[in-house]
């Protein structure tokens, strides 16, 4: 479990989970920084409305609570990876990213998506993923979990042989504030996206009326996790305090109030 900063809110959340002590991460909630309503006050999006001062006010005032930069990707919803070197500059196109060194900050930015946080146990990498259904689904059963874990696994490949008695490195995940399944209403076809790739997807969705359900974002990606291996799945488990629509006062969210902030999931080494 990460301590708390000094110079963060206290109602941010640190993943409590086992990861090793060099990795760092965090999200935010809607306390501190500076921005006026509707935007109250950490909002750390340029692409909102909100008056880019206070934006940008908001931003170093992140920076300097994690002590490195983090690097905003322009999320589209989609599966793209970035692996973040200490000149990727903010707006890269990605939905997902990967930071080997210390010195930046893998950075998703969510108002209803959720985010993913990965390292490793041995804590030599760590990751970031944008996960709204769209990129969760992806195509034909490979959406940003699948990629993100790709481009981690030829990573390591790119850091040279592995001895061949090591285990393989164990994945440690951690789901961050997300819409809940009491209010993330879809369409069959959301349904049947994830679904006809993997059939017991079925089970994270609950019938809401005729053609629309309650889908279970995070059990979708708790889901999605575990058939890539990976058990050790820590934070949301879908329950009402990770909901950003039930809990505005602390998070922000587009589907509750349309026009809204971004809380922002950032996992780094240190």
């Amino acid at each position: 479990m990460n301590d708390k900063n000094l110079h963060q809110p206290p109602d941010w959340l640190v993943p409590n989970w086992p990861a090793p002590a060099q990795v760092k991460a965090l999200c935010t909630t809607r306390s501190g920084g500076q921005s006026r309503l509707p935007y109250d006050l950490l909002n750390l999006g340029t692409h909102v409305g909100d008056e880019l001062e206070a934006v940008l006010a908001n931003r170093a005032l992140l920076q300097h609570a994690l002590g490195v930069r983090p690097v905003f990707l322009e999320q589209v919803h989609g599966t793209q990876v970035q692996t973040l070197a200490p000149d990727t500059s903010d707006g890269t196109l990605a939905d997902a990213c990967l930071a080997t060194q210390p010195g930046v900050a893998c950075t998703i930015m969510v108002a209803d998506c959720l985010p993913i946080l990965l390292c490793d146990a041995s804590g030599t990498w760590v990751a970031a993923a944008h996960a709204g259904w769209r990129g969760l689904a992806g195509q034909g059963g490979v959406g940003v979990v699948e990629t993100t874990l790709a481009a981690i696994h030829e990573g390591n490949r790119a850091l040279g042989p592995v001895d061949s008695a090591q285990a393989a490195p164990e994945i440690i995940a951690w789901l961050g504030p997300c819409i809940g399944p009491t209010a993330f209403e879809v369409g069959d076809d959301v349904r049947q996206a994830f679904a006809e790739n993997m059939p017991a997807a079925g089970d994270c969705f609950v019938p809401a009326s005729p053609g629309k359900w309650w889908a279970n974002l995070p059990a979708l990606a708790r889901q999605r996790l575990q058939a890539a291996g990976i058990t050790a799945v820590y934070g949301n488990d879908g329950s009402t305090p990770w909901c950003t629509v039930s809990n505005p006062s602390r998070f922000f969210s587009h589907r509750r109030d349309r026009v809204s902030g971004r809380l922002a999931a950032c996992i780094w080494l240190g």
